[in-house]
This record gives structure tokens, sequence and C-alpha cells, in this order.
């Protein structure tokens, strides 16, 4: 299973509206806001490599108010 944590700056005011997007995308297993540099926190999970790029690049980037996004892609066998 391959793991990645994307994190998301969001357009002011819009935190909540990108938290129930990120809620409807199949891959997304978790997501919480947070208080600090980015606005949201979503764990994406995928037995396939290719669908976690997919997810994050065609799912995530395309949500509106999303303004940027970091990806912290999990090391297998340290969780």
């Amino acid at each position: 299973m391959d793991t990645a944590f994307v994190l998301v700056n969001c357009d002011l005011g819009a935190e909540e509206k990108v938290l129930v997007e990120l809620k409807h995308i199949d891959s997304v297993k978790e997501v919480c806001g947070t208080f600090g540099a980015y606005d949201v926190i979503a764990k994406i999970e995928d037995s396939d490599r290719d669908k976690v790029r997919d997810t994050i690049t065609w799912n995530i980037r395309k949500i509106p108010h999303v303004r940027s996004t970091l990806t912290l892609v999990g090391i297998p066998g340290q969780s």
C-alpha cells in the first residue's frame, strides 16, 4: 500500500469547502484541518503508486479554492 500526505493551502475562508471535497475522493483516507503554514492535511492510500499520483494531480489540485499543495510520500515498511 502506497501512502502520501498532502499538505494543502486554501483560499481564506474556503477550508471547510475543501475538506468536504477531499472526503469525497476514494483514495483519501483521512483529512484534518490544521493551524500553521498549511490549512489541511490529507492522507492518501492506494495499492497503485500511479493512482496516488493521479489522485493528487487530477483530483486534489483541481478542487476549487486549493491554492497550493506539498506532498510527502511515505516510506514503505516505516509506518
